[in-house]
């Protein structure tokens, strides 16, 4: 509790039953601080896919659920500035260009550089989070109706807010961080000042790994959650892939991070900090976006790894099924058969069709007595008959398994 600053309220929150304290966990970040501190450990790279939980608003459309999973990664310890932070972000747009899910940018700012610049700005520290959980809908809303939120709701000077909306609506590159250092009032603040000089260096970190041209550095950038001490980032979709009659999907971000070097010592007896950078990966948005793809190209979703399914041309052929069922996969081939007696072939074939199994290996009497089987492409309809002590082998070349070398 306490950890996520206005987010805190979609945490399912269970203490009532039995009278212990209990929550669904809400993220993986959290949690893996604790773990950290529990074991001791200072040093530690590891990854974690699990289902978290938000007392939210669900928005199937739009990625919003209230149970998902997510995909984190995080380096913990101390090293040198940038380079843990510069490879989590390799890493995120490594994911993403490998899904192919269309053009991303990734946003990137400093938790320093904005509470310098709303120090600055004016802006009391108590309003500090209040403030940013505002400015980070900049992605959403327009800046009018941030403004009227952080005046009319919060309570803050107009004058301050026309400040802050002079920063927050400048993103760019590595020019911007050079000219804010120039900045008369930004650069005099020691915080901001330490931000913009690790945002330099992480500029050329990501040059070098080719990655730049994905990353913008955007002052509007807030993340709402309060355990960030640096660089934060969030990645999203510039378009989803547009195909004629299709739908434009808003999921928002699919993937975002930071650097919370606070955490751990929040969690240990004796405050000892474990400097962490880390990102999540968002899942189920993701699917989304690849489910609604290749609906609007009706295109099939494979949902099994089936290599061949084994059917039979005639009836009371299910021992005979059941026989080469298991001798596939004994020598590892993926393969099923229909959970009835005697279905007919054309079910049979047209279960492949669905399923998207490429391949058939038919029994009849006739390839019984013959010695062989029947080998059918799903795609090409075109058959073989095989031997059936090279069925394995055949199996495995047609679906590009390795082959075993006796």
């Amino acid at each position: 509790m306490g950890k996520y600053g206005e987010d805190s309220k979609l945490i399912y929150d269970l203490k009532d039953q039995g009278g212990e304290l209990l929550s669904l966990r809400y993220d993986l970040t959290v949690p893996f601080a604790r773990y950290l501190a529990m074991n001791k450990l200072t040093n530690i790279k590891r990854y974690h896919i699990a289902k978290v939980y938000r007392r939210d608003n669900p928005a199937m459309t739009r990625g919003r659920y209230r149970e998902f999973y997510q995909c984190d990664f995080d380096i913990a310890g101390n090293f040198d500035p940038m380079i843990p932070d510069a490879e989590c972000l390799k890493i995120m747009c490594e994911i993403l260009s490998s899904l192919q899910i269309g053009d991303f940018l990734v946003k990137v700012n400093d938790r320093r550089i904005l509470d310098g610049m709303f120090a600055i700005c004016g802006v009391s520290d108590s309003k500090f989070r209040t403030i940013c959980s505002s400015v980070d809908k900049l992605d959403k809303v327009s800046w009018e109706e941030v403004k009227n939120e952080m005046v009319g709701e919060k309570g803050l000077a107009p004058e301050v807010a026309d400040r802050i909306g002079d920063y927050v609506q400048q993103h760019g590159g590595v020019s911007l961080v050079e000219q804010l250092l120039q900045d008369p009032k930004l650069s005099q603040n020691k915080q901001a000042l330490e931000g913009l000089g690790d945002l330099k260096l992480l500029f050329e970190y990501l040059t070098l790994f080719g990655i730049d041209d994905k990353i913008s550095f955007d002052l509007s950038l807030a993340r709402g959650l309060d355990y960030y001490t640096g660089v934060i980032y969030e990645a999203v979709l510039l378009q989803t892939p547009a195909q004629a009659g299709e739908e434009p999907l808003g999921v928002g971000s699919v993937a975002a991070g930071g650097r919370y070097d606070g955490l751990v010592g929040m969690f240990d007896p004796k405050g000892r900090k474990v400097p962490c950078v880390g990102l999540s990966i968002g899942v189920e948005r993701i699917f989304s976006i690849v489910e609604q793809r290749l609906e609007a190209l009706e295109e099939k979703v494979r949902t099994t790894e089936t290599q061949v399914l084994v059917a039979s041309a005639q009836k009371k052929l299910l021992e005979e099924r059941l026989k080469l069922v298991s001798e596939l996969w004994d020598a590892g081939i993926k393969a099923e058969l229909l959970y009835k007696k005697n279905p007919k072939l054309l079910n049979q074939l047209q279960y492949c069709e669905e399923a998207g199994i490429p391949l058939v290996a038919i029994i009849g009497e006739q390839e019984l007595k013959d010695g062989v089987i029947k080998l059918r492409s799903v795609t090409s309809r075109e058959e073989v008959d095989v031997r059936r002590e090279d069925l394995v082998e055949e199996i495995k070349r047609r679906t590009g398994q390795p082959l075993c070398i006796c």
